[in-house]
């Protein structure tokens, strides 16, 4: 799978509204036949950054997110609201999905 974690740096004026404001996307994001997770949490540090975690299940459904209209229409309505380009990492990993950390095993 491709497993990506962004961190996007909004405005401090739309950081209460980013769940909002990326809504769409999201949903439309989520009901794509390849995507297995695609999650959004607000950084504890920094109240204007939010981190996204997504996975794919692979290179194609990967290229059928960057190539979807929602994502085309992300690139050009998100960019206002950011203070920065996002940060991202995404490696492709041999997993299909989450597995237990065994280090905080609850018994």
């Amino acid at each position: 799978m491709i497993f990506i974690t962004a961190k996007f740096p909004v405005k401090p004026e739309h950081a209460d509204r980013w769940p909002e404001i990326a809504k769409s996307f999201t949903e439309a994001t989520r009901a794509e036949a390849g995507c297995m997770w695609f999650d959004w949490s607000r950084s504890l540090d920094d109240p204007n950054e939010f981190v996204l975690v997504e996975a794919f299940r692979d290179g194609d459904a990967g290229a059928a997110h960057v190539g979807s209209a929602h994502f085309k229409q992300a690139q050009q309505d998100l960019p206002q609201y950011l203070s920065a380009t996002p940060k991202i990492v995404s490696q492709t990993i041999d997993q299909d999905g989450w597995s237990e950390l065994g280090e905080l095993a609850v018994k």
